[in-house]
């Protein structure tokens, strides 16, 4: 059995068969929910590691319940397909820059920025050629090193920034944050 490891064309990360396996159940979650027309792509960093905390698992822990709280999405007495036919009929659409979660050592981590740096080609090319969307906003801190090339691709829509650096929701700032990104995409304030 070989044991060379191809790299995963959704992280550039080793990818073994349980990768490629979980790599696979999540795109068919995702594809489940895009919108046909896109009005706002929501764009993070990297994929959570954690099943419960990925969007389009259906159980909105961790990044999800953040994100479906930021765009004024609320998950009390719905089911989980309602809860995302909610977001996909606004238009959003959550992807990655790393569409995997890391499955790397600590030292390994420490590249992670230079990981991100690698992919933002391969992400430019599908947000033009395949996603299509009105827009593109940054929701990840760790996005702040590419927010400048990210802006300047000639993606035939706008980078929507937060006073030049992305909407911090993975951020100490969560709330801020998140009134800014309601803000941005002219969404109701709750409690307004």
């Amino acid at each position: 059995m070989p044991t060379d490891l191809l790299a995963c064309d959704g992280c550039g990360q080793s990818a073994s068969p349980e990768h490629i396996a979980r790599r696979l159940l999540r795109l068919e979650w995702t594809t489940r929910y895009r919108p046909v027309h896109i009005g706002a792509l929501l764009l993070g960093s990297v994929s959570p590691l954690a099943e419960q905390d990925f969007l389009y698992s259906g159980k909105f822990h961790g990044e999800a319940g953040r994100l479906l709280e930021a765009v004024g999405i609320s998950t009390s007495g719905k089911s989980p397909e309602t809860i995302l036919g909610e977001f996909q009929r606004a238009g959003f659409f959550l992807a990655h820059v790393l569409e995997c979660p890391l499955e790397t050592s600590e030292a390994e981590k420490a590249s992670y920025q230079a990981l991100l740096a690698e992919r933002v080609s391969q992400v430019l090319t599908r947000i033009r050629r395949s996603l299509k969307p009105k827009r593109v906003v940054l929701i990840s801190d760790s996005l702040a090193p590419l927010a400048a090339r990210l802006s300047s691709a000639e993606l035939a829509c706008p980078v929507i920034l937060d006073h030049g650096k992305p909407f911090g929701l993975d951020s100490g700032d969560f709330s801020g944050a998140a009134l800014h990104l309601r803000q941005a995409l002219g969404l109701a304030t709750p409690g307004v």
